[in-house]
């Protein structure tokens, strides 16, 4: 089964000579394993160009600080029908955080219905009203913008 690339399969930096060269687990020379974040994200660095980057690097959850997890109920939840408000006030978390990682979703689309019918065996259908809600509310201004 063919799998998709991985922020850790390459050097994401572009002025590197290794840069997008896809490693192998058996091939891999220029990329190593440096440690973890405070979150318990593994960090690697390039032997090449010397750049740090997270395996979430190029990811939704690049730079959250919401667990993967949540993330993903919420978006799967809201595929459900959940209104934001419902959301806001039952997790606590405030409805920009929810719409910025409902458009960011929207650019990681294919990765995200994967998981979502998967582990939350939710329906094409639901997606695609997910989708549609990215397209027409998705782009709300945020509180306080003009």
């Amino acid at each position: 089964m063919e799998r998709l690339a991985q922020p850790k399969d390459f050097c994401p930096n572009a002025a590197c000579s290794d840069y997008g060269k896809l490693q192998s687990e058996k091939t891999q020379t220029n990329l190593k394993k440096i440690g973890h974040t405070p979150r318990g994200v593994q960090r690697y660095q390039c032997k090449t160009c010397g750049i740090t980057f997270t395996e979430t690097r190029g990811t939704l959850f690049y730079r959250k600080h919401a667990r993967e997890e949540e993330i993903l109920e919420v978006l799967a939840l809201l595929a459900e029908g959940t209104r934001i408000s419902t959301l806001t006030r039952v997790k606590g978390i405030k409805e920009d955080t929810i719409l910025r990682w409902l458009r960011e979703a929207g650019h990681h689309a294919d990765q995200v219905d994967a998981v979502l019918m998967k582990d939350f065996r939710l329906k094409r259908a639901q997606l695609d009203g997910l989708w549609s809600f990215v397209g027409n509310k998705g782009e709300k201004k945020l509180s306080g913008e003009r």
